[in-house]
């Protein structure tokens, strides 16, 4: 979780890059999220599934804030599974939250009053498979190295009964979902000043040409202008310590 706020004369207009997480934009500002592919400008609380494409963040007065869920936890939290889609927070959560946040005057009451809201739901939701669960942290663990077959064999499921629900619970499949976490651990190498070669040899690329058309079809730049996207320059910042919440200002 973390909270963003900044005022400008000049309206702000950042691409999102993929991430592989589900991610809640409670705006409390003027800022929205569009949906370029569909052409939907969602204002308010915003849900961005895996893997969106064509997103952008857009604003001047921007104040917002920003939870990323694990695709499993979201699937309990939100009762549904989203892939590349962008929902309004309404649509899967019913609530008044952007207007409570907005009564409160610090983000430390904030982030309480949401990390409440989403164990509440977490609690009364229903979760995914513990075989889909394991699979997916053990994507996360080895950043996108692995082999959906050997993922199955430890399950002990067959792989198509693995892609079925992962696919159905997670909404992207293993396979996908793996290319996924293998593209945010490289990313954000790059953003570090890592050599698109060295990042290429490091990640499970099998060379450099695979690595561009990788972040081309999620991102869609180039390993170059990737480093220098500035929705991730905060990343650092805002995510720091995971366990708990930071402010970028």
């Amino acid at each position: 979780m973390a909270g963003f706020a900044g005022e400008t004369t000049d309206v702000v207009d950042l691409p999102v890059v993929p991430h592989p997480a589900v991610t809640l934009f409670v705006d409390l500002g003027d800022a929205l999220l569009i949906d370029d592919a569909r052409g939907v400008r969602e204002r308010g609380g915003v849900v961005a599934g895996l893997a969106p494409r064509g997103v952008r963040g857009s604003g001047q007065d921007i104040e917002c804030l920003q939870v990323r869920l694990a695709p499993d936890v979201a699937h309990a939290v939100l009762g549904t599974t989203l892939s590349g889609s962008v929902l309004a927070l309404g649509d899967v959560w019913p609530s008044h939250l952007p207007d409570q946040l907005r009564d409160l005057a610090s983000w430390d009451d904030r982030f309480a009053l949401v990390e409440a809201a989403l164990a509440e739901r977490y609690e009364a939701g229903r979760s995914v498979d513990p075989e889909v669960a394991f699979a997916w942290r053990r994507l996360v663990e080895r950043r996108g190295q692995v082999r959906i077959e050997r993922l199955a064999d430890e399950i002990g499921w067959s792989r198509k009964r693995l892609w079925a629900r992962f696919s159905r619970q997670i909404g992207l499949g293993p396979k996908r979902a793996a290319q996924l976490v293998r593209f945010d651990h490289a990313v954000h190498r790059l953003v570090a000043g890592e050599s698109p070669a060295s990042v290429a040899a490091g990640s499970g690329y099998v060379d450099q040409a695979h690595l561009h058309h990788e972040v081309k079809e999620f991102a869609g730049l180039t390993p170059a202008a990737v480093a220098g996207a500035q929705w991730l320059a905060v990343d650092d910042v805002a995510w720091a310590r995971p366990s708990r919440p930071s402010i970028a200002g």
